[in-house]
């Protein structure tokens, strides 16, 4: 009879009879698994043989526990590689226990693209009131004249998104007013992208070339209130088209901050040209506004368009430089206004 055909009961009984129980004192004790004689008429030798006897039965059921694993184990049989129950525990370690190590091909993709996030700005802080600035001086280059000179008057809302591919976009709500009037015109909503490459200026070869921020505004109110030309732009239109003589004027405002009443007009007409300029050089870092007119001349023509050449300082408030710029301007209250040429100056000429 082979040994496979004997149940774990029978192999268990067969075990159990070479385990001996625990033999009355003697006058040597046994110490498994090692054999040490010692002199029972030592103190110590007692309490030595006191304790074996007392956990020898656990040492037996011990050993005989472990012989019946072994036995069974050998009556099963041993797995071989690449059995079922080695494939389905490397599958469930792999695949279905997510709390520990698994295969990093069954994870889930990644967002491949994210949705770009729309970050609110505080509309008093230095980012939405550049952006507005930027919307300002598109206004007056679309609706400006020598009596229209457009401002924010407060900046209501602003958002600002990543466009991929194409910069920042910010969204700006607010306020306009006419400075000339000094009356509030209405609500303005707009939308302005900065480029996502900026140009880089080289030393004294002017600013840097760069694509202009691209501008959409809406303002109903502002356009109501364009529909007609004013009487003033039509008397100084006609003034300055009968006259005799070419106005000039120079320093608007001079070093006290005083402007004449009749070259207002004038400093209105620079303001609104120089937001050509400002409109195209702007970008996030920087803020423009227009410092000074240094000199205007009025240039004949043979036409109904008036023309004018003005040299203008304008203030960039990040870097608080001073820049100087050539204009080449012309108006009629039909067309508006419009910048036939505009050059750079070198820091020299504010000295000259």
């Amino acid at each position: 009879m082979s040994w496979r055909s004997y149940t774990a009961s029978q192999i268990f009984l067969t075990l159990s009879a070479f385990s001996s129980p625990p033999r009355p004192p003697c006058r040597w004790a046994r110490r498994a698994p090692f054999t040490m004689l010692v002199p029972v008429s030592n103190p110590l030798t007692r309490t030595r043989r006191r304790l074996a006897n007392r956990f020898s039965p656990l040492q037996n059921m011990s050993w005989s526990l472990c012989a019946v694993v072994a036995v069974l184990s050998l009556v099963q049989g041993t797995p071989a590689v690449g059995s079922p129950q080695t494939e389905g525990r490397s599958s469930v370690h792999q695949h279905g226990d997510r709390g520990g190590n698994y295969n990093l091909t069954d994870a889930e993709p990644a967002l491949l693209e994210e949705d770009m996030p729309v970050e609110k700005l505080v509309p008093e802080h230095y980012p939405a009131n550049r952006a507005a600035a930027v919307a300002q001086h598109y206004l007056n280059t679309q609706h400006g004249s020598p009596y229209r000179w457009l401002w924010v008057e407060k900046v209501l809302s602003a958002t600002l998104e990543e466009v991929a591919d194409q910069g920042r976009k910010y969204n700006v709500t607010f306020m306009v007013k006419e400075t000339v009037s000094d009356k509030s015109v209405g609500l303005c909503s707009s939308e302005v992208l900065f480029p996502a490459n900026e140009g880089q200026a080289l030393p004294q070869q002017g600013p840097p070339l760069q694509a202009p921020p691209q501008v959409n505004c809406s303002c109903e109110d502002l356009l109501k209130s364009n529909t007609n030309i004013t009487e003033e732009e039509d008397a100084l239109y006609l003034q300055l088209k009968n006259n005799g003589t070419l106005v000039s004027g120079q320093n608007i405002p001079d070093s006290n901050g005083f402007i004449a009443p009749e070259m207002r007009p004038f400093w209105h007409l620079g303001a609104v040209a120089s937001s050509f300029v400002m409109l195209k050089e702007s970008n996030e870092s920087t803020l423009y506004n227009m410092a000074q007119v240094t000199n205007v001349t009025q240039l004949e023509t043979q036409n109904d368009t008036l023309m004018f050449q003005y040299h203008v300082l304008l203030h960039e408030m990040v870097s608080q430089e001073i820049i100087s710029w050539k204009l080449q301007v012309s108006w009629c209250p039909a067309d508006g206004v419009r910048v036939l040429n505009a050059e750079w100056q070198p820091k020299s000429f504010l000295h000259g």
